[in-house]
């Protein structure tokens, strides 16, 4: 296990080799063992197999070639639609429908998403995470066609790798700890290593920056594409919950 947690890497190629009915639902069902708030589950996933269910999210997930290409694409909810149901069929008033039922729910099914793939990558499966449903939650929404108190968290690709995957790079741990109290880390400590990796300074010489941290606010995540789908984020979450 901690070969596979140490060794990983985001996978965006995928062999042809199907990923059984059987080993998906094994997956999920020992990942949905995971902790979560109130013993509640409100969560789901949406399996898609069918190629034309896959090219139709592609555009909402700008086109990313893993989800055409891998055999399994998950959509992770928050949902509270099943437990609410369940408490007006039993004689209960559920109120749930308001940000922190949305917010617990959210982490509950993050929780079970991320078990989910270090079980996934432990049986020789590849996975990759697409930040891209947050930036197109209603639109996705309606493809899957979820309804109210059901909104997309996350969405993972999943199947068996076509090559080995690169182990991702990441800051030094030590300088995301803190003991106690929050403590100032030092920036030199946590980012030259990654600033000095020849990807990362490919980046910022394609980019025509001085530094990686301008390629991340002014290429990648800018604040103007950040208020934008934040916003679009926050109508999509008042109208689902």
């Amino acid at each position: 296990m901690k070969e596979i947690l140490t060794n990983r890497g985001s996978v965006r190629d995928y062999s042809e080799k199907q990923v059984s009915d059987e080993l998906l639902e094994e997956l999920l069902s020992e990942a949905a063992q995971s902790s979560n708030t109130g013993n509640m589950q409100t969560y789901s996933v949406v399996v898609t197999r069918n190629e034309e269910m896959k090219k139709r999210l592609a555009p909402l997930h700008f086109n990313q070639r893993m989800i055409t290409g891998a055999p399994v694409v998950l959509t992770f909810c928050a949902d509270y639609n099943l437990f609410t149901r369940w408490c007006k069929e039993r004689n209960a008033e559920p109120g749930y429908d308001n940000f922190l039922s949305f917010y617990c729910a959210t982490i509950d099914a993050t929780i079970w998403a991320q078990t989910f793939c270090v079980a996934a990558e432990a049986a020789g499966l590849g996975i990759c995470y697409l930040g891209t449903t947050t930036y197109n939650a209603e639109e996705i929404a309606e493809v899957l066609g979820l309804p109210s108190l059901v909104l997309p968290v996350t969405t993972i690709t999943v199947g068996y790798p076509a090559d080995a995957p690169k182990v991702s790079d990441r800051l030094p741990v030590k300088s995301l700890i803190h003991y106690e109290k929050y403590e100032e880390k030092d920036i030199d400590e946590a980012f030259s290593a990654k600033e000095a990796l020849p990807e990362m300074q490919q980046y910022v010489k394609e980019n025509n920056k001085e530094t990686l941290a301008q390629v991340f606010t002014d290429i990648r995540y800018t604040k103007k594409n950040n208020e934008f789908f934040g916003d679009k984020l926050w109508e999509t979450i008042k109208k689902k919950f």
